[in-house]
């Protein structure tokens, strides 16, 4: 038998074998690369909104408002009736993506900036000792830079969103362990539950879908966050 003939058939089935091993092995390299990658970077929203703010003519603030989709939701300067306030929250944030974007916020020379965060990073179940660590190391590079943090408590939800029980439980030891840190550290801590909750749950009233804020929420906020920037802003 010519056994030349087949050849370039045992050939072309080796060369396809490789080309497959090598884009399974491309495929697995994406596949890991995207199970390491941080969490906010898996936020569709989160590279949006960082590609405006890049684009703002902003370059000085008296007020930075940090936080996720509940900062988000309204206009600070408006609902505050004062100038001088930039509106840096990002749906679907997390303290990691707060922290990854905190060298913008140090740019504009804030005298104060408020933080509402925390419950995206419980509901994608990491550990409330984590959570306070993040937290923590956020508003120790803002006094490192002479910007004045408020914190402000981590909201409940309401019995409308999904896990609300355990949930709420793991927003009580947030605060708890950020109400202490901020009395140790002489920090201003607005708890934002004393008005916009009762008995661990975000009241429904205030509330659009069991976590996100109606008018009258943010008027609560308001009327709770005024006597502070009048304190530590312009």
């Amino acid at each position: 038998m010519n056994t030349r003939r087949f050849a370039p058939i045992t050939c072309q089935i080796r060369l396809g074998c490789h080309i497959f091993c090598l884009l399974l092995l491309m495929s697995v390299v994406v596949l890991c690369q995207e199970a390491n990658d941080p969490l906010y970077r898996k936020n569709p929203h989160y590279e949006h909104q960082l590609q405006l703010h890049a684009i703002y003519r902003t370059m000085q603030t008296d007020v930075v408002m940090l936080g996720n989709s509940i900062t988000f939701g309204v206009n600070w300067n408006e609902l505050m009736g004062r100038n001088g306030i930039v509106n840096r929250g990002i749906p679907s944030d997390v303290l990691e993506g707060f922290s990854h974007r905190l060298s913008d916020i140090i740019q504009l020379h804030p005298a104060v900036v408020c933080i509402l965060g925390g419950i995206n990073d419980l509901y994608e179940d990491i550990h409330v000792d984590t959570v306070f660590l993040r937290y923590r190391a956020l508003v120790d590079t803002l006094r490192k830079h002479d910007i004045v943090p408020v914190i402000q408590s981590t909201l409940y939800v309401s019995p409308r969103w999904k896990r609300h029980e355990k949930k709420n439980r793991e927003v009580a030891q947030l605060n708890s362990l950020l109400r202490r840190y901020a009395d140790l550290e002489h920090l201003e801590f607005l708890d934002l539950n004393a008005v916009l909750s009762k008995d661990g749950m975000l009241k429904d009233e205030v509330t659009t879908d069991g976590v996100h804020l109606t008018a009258s929420g943010y008027a609560c906020w308001r009327d709770a966050l005024e006597p502070v920037l009048k304190k530590y802003a312009k």
